[in-house]
């Protein structure tokens, strides 16, 4: 079984729950009438490797409200299934071709073993390896084009063969089968925000935590058949009641974040939409907390270190680290030149190895937890930004970028 991402793991114990908006009001309830509707229209359609794809109806699924079973099929003959190599730009990272359109923007990577995960982004692009993620090949979800939507896929995670995607608009997806099927869970236009972060959690199957742009927070521990709201209110409502609060910027909240990213003990931490202020939240706690930014300069974004202290990234192309484990306000400027490219994404590797990623190809290394960086000017070529890195507790490694950038981890 395959570790997620830092930013997508979570405690064994079970979360605090607080209650929140009615459940019937945003997760809509399936009725005995909209299944026996519904069961005529179900379609089941099986993931192949041909184009030619057929798909029957069989049975009824628990969600049918919005069109039952999603599988994933192969895509159009225009893209190819068959990627170039991958092309060794340093020593510790290879670049990898993909079988995708121009234009489209990679945004997460999930995997259920070593070999076998899966890449998507924008134009509803999903991508499939059982290599390790040295080769692609295209799938589509085929019932989500049945509804005239151009989906953003936002986030994929898996727990073994369990697995969950987001995107915008508003969508849930899950699969039971390592993604061989994927079944529509239905979403309420009710739901404050888009969801923009999906974690599988570990334990027992059925455990997922789904977060949306406007801080709402859900928890199922039943594959989704109910949720429960983990925050009371969304980040809006409660910047209106703290406005006086001595945050900085608050009060020119547009209402949703830029960035999220989740500790591996559960912790949240979010970047403001204006990069004015960041916000966190903890297990247990009503609401979100907004805290005022170290430096005068905007924060771009935020997330975890190994050690679970927070590192943030400005949009003046610094990085700061928290002496402190868990939440804090407290950051120290680390030594790094960035050329004047904004930083947007901070990862490390299994054996703690520090990475920063920004625009025109910008890559640093960091070889002591973060303190100092050096750059790497094997990706100056690289014609687009770099903008996420992912690791994986196994050692896997990946940097996502826009018009379908994607470099590997190749390091031992």
């Amino acid at each position: 079984m395959a570790s997620p991402s830092p930013r997508c793991v979570s405690t064994a114990a079970p979360l605090p729950l607080v209650p929140c908006w009615r459940r019937s009001a945003v997760f809509r309830p399936v009725n005995a009438s909209s299944q026996n509707t519904n069961r005529q229209r179900r379609c089941d359609v099986q993931c192949h490797a041909s184009a030619h794809v057929s798909s029957e109806s069989s049975g009824i699924s628990r969600r049918a409200a919005i069109g039952g079973s999603i599988a994933l099929a192969s895509v159009a003959a225009l893209q190819s299934s068959l990627p170039a190599e991958a092309r060794v730009v340093s020593s510790d990272w290879e670049k990898v071709d993909l079988p995708v359109d121009p234009g489209v923007v990679l945004l997460d990577i999930g995997f259920t073993d070593e070999k076998h995960g899966f890449l998507l982004g924008s134009r509803e692009t999903l991508l499939e390896t059982k290599d390790g993620g040295r080769t692609w090949e295209p799938r589509s979800v085929a019932a989500a084009k049945d509804e005239g939507f151009n989906y953003r896929f936002n986030s994929i995670s898996f727990n073994g063969k369990e697995g969950w995607i987001v995107g915008k608009p508003a969508i849930l997806l899950h699969t039971n089968d390592g993604g061989d099927n994927w079944e529509r869970v239905p979403l309420s236009a009710k739901l404050p925000g888009n969801p923009v972060l999906v974690c599988a959690l570990p334990g027992e199957q059925g455990r997922a935590e789904m977060t949306t742009d406007q801080g709402a927070v859900y928890v199922t521990s039943n594959a989704a058949y109910t949720w429960t709201a983990a925050v009371q209110e969304t980040v809006d409502a409660t910047l209106n009641r703290t406005v006086s609060s001595g945050i900085s910027g608050a009060s020119y909240y547009e209402g949703s974040f830029s960035n999220v990213q989740r500790s591996p003990s559960g912790d949240y931490v979010a970047v403001s939409s204006r990069g004015n202020f960041f916000l966190t939240w903890s297990p247990g706690q009503t609401y979100w907390q907004p805290h005022n930014r170290p430096t005068a300069r905007r924060v771009q974004n935020m997330g975890w270190t190994p050690s679970n202290s927070l590192w943030l990234a400005t949009r003046g192309g610094d990085v700061y680290l928290s002496p402190d484990s868990g939440i804090s306000e407290r950051f120290d400027q680390a030594k790094l030149g960035s050329r004047g490219f904004g930083i947007l994404d901070v990862g490390f590797s299994p054996s703690k190895v520090g990475y920063a990623v920004g625009g025109s190809g910008t890559l640093l290394k960091s070889e002591d937890n973060g303190q100092t960086w050096k750059r790497d000017r094997s990706t100056d070529g690289i014609a687009g930004n770099l903008y996420e890195i992912k690791f994986t507790d196994s050692g896997t490694g990946f940097i996502l970028g826009n018009d379908g950038i994607l470099l590997r981890y190749i390091a031992a």
